[in-house]
């Protein structure tokens, strides 16, 4: 094993022993290569990795990708299928075969990635096991982020924000959305992102921008408008997410107004970002800037998430978290207002929370910047 991963794999046994868990099972996630350095792709062909409370481990695979096992960071015993559907419960049962006869009661999942597919198999290879969310114990390992993690995410960040930089200047009245995430999207590709990027690039222009969530389209940028980018890039599959606005012109008095509440709420944000406190009160700082001014009402979602080997994973910045944040936490603070026909607004910065507070990785101008028409 490598350092990194004999700790977690110490440390994954350990809480599975305080949870009181017999086994844990993992089909392709971030949490199958965090643990063991496998990387597989969700597929029409199940694999899962299970890991018994005693440090033993087995994984089932389809034959054609047996190769793979070999770069396992952990010692694990491979079971294959081949093509013949009929067989795979087969290897199921094999695989599974040490957790069952060691007379286990619960067994830990990952509902937010384990399909139905890899369910029923592992239904029938384990009868009458409890089969139990496990997230919280790999969401604890996961959120604490190493030095060379946190080093990833620092040249994910980098990449992005040059690749927004290169971008910027092409952004003219006529110009369309798909085009501008097409050209985001190169950008970072060439500065050096991996091709599986967080999510696809939100590039919103005019009222599109109100939408939290936008997909590009074909709408072209009018004097006037928002210019919303919400984009991140990927670096040994770490990730950044990052949301700059502009305007292309002035675009009035009211979206102005709504720019510099959400500026003052991204910065309440930041600041209020520290060890010890919990993940609800940085909610709030951002929140009560933007309430003060009138405009709640239009900030329709939390204030941010985790941020690692997935784009949302633990910790989640939203109200009435109790979550206490520690040092090695890397999270978003992105508050927005949202004028329906209008445009929006959201300005996002990536987070680590450090011995002595926080520091943002992210460091692109926040205030409105005037794009020339």
């Amino acid at each position: 094993m490598t350092t990194s991963t004999n700790s977690r794999f110490s440390q994954l046994l350990s809480g599975m022993k305080a949870q009181g868990l017999d086994a844990v099972l993992l089909n392709p996630s971030p949490s199958l290569p965090y643990l063991s350095d496998l990387h597989f792709h969700i597929s029409e062909r199940p694999v899962v990795l299970a890991i018994a409370k005693n440090g033993t481990s087995t994984i089932i695979t389809p034959e054609l990708e047996k190769q793979k096992v070999g770069h396992s960071s952990i010692p694990v015993t491979c079971f294959t299928y081949t093509e013949d559907v009929s067989q795979w419960q087969t290897a199921f049962t094999a695989g599974l075969k040490g957790i069952r006869e060691s007379g286990a009661k619960k067994v830990g999942i990952e509902p937010r990635a384990l399909r139905v597919l890899e369910l029923r198999f592992i239904e029938s290879a384990l009868p009458g096991v409890e089969l139990v969310a496990c997230e919280s114990l790999i969401a604890e390992l996961r959120m604490r982020k190493s030095a060379d993690e946190i080093a990833q995410m620092r040249t994910a960040v980098d990449i992005a924000q040059k690749a927004l930089l290169n971008t910027i200047p092409s952004v003219k009245v006529g110009v369309s959305e798909k085009e501008m995430a097409a050209l985001l999207i190169q950008h970072m590709l060439t500065l050096g992102s991996g091709g599986e990027l967080p999510f696809q690039p939100i590039v919103a222009f005019g009222a599109n921008s109100a939408n939290p969530h936008a997909v590009p389209t074909d709408y072209r940028a009018k004097a006037g408008d928002m210019i919303l980018f919400d984009w991140g890039a990927n670096v040994n599959g770490y990730f950044s997410d990052l949301t700059r606005t502009f305007a292309l012109g002035d675009p009035g008095e009211e979206l102005k107004k709504a720019y510099k509440a959400v500026q003052n709420a991204n910065q309440a944000g930041r600041e209020a970002s520290k060890p010890g406190v919990t993940a609800g009160s940085i909610d709030r700082a951002t929140r009560s800037q933007i309430e003060a001014v009138g405009l709640g009402e239009y900030f329709s979602h939390r204030t941010g998430h985790g941020l690692g080997l997935e784009v949302h994973e633990e910790p989640y910045i939203r109200s009435g978290n109790d979550a206490i944040l520690d040092v090695g936490m890397t999270y978003t603070v992105e508050p927005g207002v949202y004028l329906n026909g209008k445009g929006g607004i959201r300005i996002e910065d990536d987070m680590l929370i450090t011995s002595n507070g926080a520091e943002s990785l992210s460091t692109l101008p926040r205030d409105l910047q005037l794009l020339p028409v």
